[in-house]
């Protein structure tokens, strides 16, 4: 059979339309977190958040714009490093993605900010607590967790009223996350009169606290808070008992893990700390469910707030009956959400308003939730949510 010209090209020029018509359907979503290095199992909880809101927005046969869309995680892996993060958010710009979930640590999340910014594209953290990061007035960035300067009080208040200690030494990994929280910890603990030693310093990636720790031990104090991750915290905490140290030890929600349990053996019992958020045993039980049922483990610590952060894309984008950041980006400034973490709406800065925090402790090597701080109101846990 012959074509002619005019309909070779008539040809080739449906089968090019088709293609772009279901290239166009697919609607691309960034994750970003750390899924290499020491706190990998963080990031991949981070991420299985957000690939199930993803998987299930899918099987809801979504339509925007009259047409179904399908929905496409695209995951990165930034190693909890401020240079991979930036690369990688330039990669998912690249890719004109829609919008991102992430980064998973502030150390990230904050340089890489102005490429989504620069783009125009949403991003929501499900985990990023330093103030900074919204304080930079991009309308592009959201969290759905609270902030360092509302967990680093609530922690530092519930040791203080509850351990009562005169002296606290306060050290930090020297990133935006860890100094970020040890400041606010520090400066609520100074403010109701409690002796805070002068600061000690380590790295995202110190596991020998020796030299620190035989320092801090010469000075006796009542308490010791860790702003840092539980890769590193572990270790601090096993160290520290194992050179006789009695202080009770406190930390942010970095080292707010069962993974502390893991590190530490026996040391961990009894340590406090805080999670910028409601407790994982909180979130929506059909959440909790379809989580189970779609890894085989339980979420460990933010992925109930990295599923809420995509499917607050996705419901904006359906608001406004559009993928189109711009389009999209007024609805997700406005939104009023009911989540598997509660409800959620934004202030003018893209926090979460009325945003939670828990308190913690470990027992028999389980992170058991204290009490819940709400509006400056201390909650027990066994009353929240009556």
């Amino acid at each position: 059979m012959r074509y002619s010209k005019l309909a070779l090209a008539g040809i080739a020029a449906a089968v090019a339309l088709a293609g772009c018509s279901k290239q166009s359907s697919d609607i691309k979503v960034g994750h970003v977190g750390p899924i290499t290095g020491g706190i990998a199992h963080l990031g991949k909880d981070n991420e299985n958040g957000a690939r199930l809101a993803i998987e299930q927005a899918n099987e809801a046969k979504i339509k925007l714009g009259g047409k179904e869309v399908k929905f496409v995680l695209l995951a990165e892996d930034d190693q909890a490093d401020p240079k991979v993060g930036t690369t990688v958010a330039q990669k998912l710009v690249d890719a004109k993605v829609a919008g991102v979930v992430g980064h998973l640590n502030s150390g990230t999340s904050i340089p890489a900010s102005p490429l989504y910014n620069g783009a125009g594209i949403p991003v929501i953290s499900g985990s990023a607590t330093n103030p900074k990061l919204t304080e930079q007035g991009f309308k592009t960035q959201f969290r759905v967790v609270g902030r360092d300067d509302q967990q680093g009080p609530a922690i530092a208040s519930y040791l203080a009223n509850n351990n009562k200690p005169k002296t606290v030494a306060v050290i930090d990994d020297a990133t935006a996350y860890g100094e970020g929280i040890a400041n606010e910890v520090e400066k609520t603990l100074k403010a109701a009169g409690i002796a805070v030693l002068p600061r000690e310093k380590g790295t995202d990636k110190t596991t020998d606290w020796k030299a620190v720790l035989t320092k801090l031990k010469g000075r006796d104090p009542d308490a010791i808070f860790y702003g840092g991750m539980d890769a590193t915290g572990g270790p601090l905490m096993k160290q520290g008992r194992e050179l006789g140290i009695t202080a009770a030890f406190a930390f942010g929600d970095g080292a707010c893990t069962e993974e502390m349990a893991k590190l530490a053996g026996l040391a961990a019992e009894g340590l406090l700390c805080s999670q910028a958020g409601i407790p994982v045993a909180a979130a929506d039980k059909g959440f909790l469910d379809a989580y189970k049922k779609k890894f085989n483990v339980d979420p460990i610590l933010y992925a109930p707030f990295t599923y809420d952060a995509a499917n607050l894309l996705i419901a904006a984008m359906k608001k406004a009956d559009s993928p189109d950041p711009a389009k999209y980006l007024p609805e997700l400034a406005r939104i009023t959400y009911k989540g598997a973490t509660g409800e959620i709406s934004f202030d003018g800065k893209g926090d979460r308003r009325n945003a939670e925090m828990t308190i913690f402790t470990m027992q028999g090597g389980k992170i058991v939730p204290l009490a819940v701080i709400k509006g400056g109101k201390t909650i027990p846990f066994a009353e929240f949510g009556k």
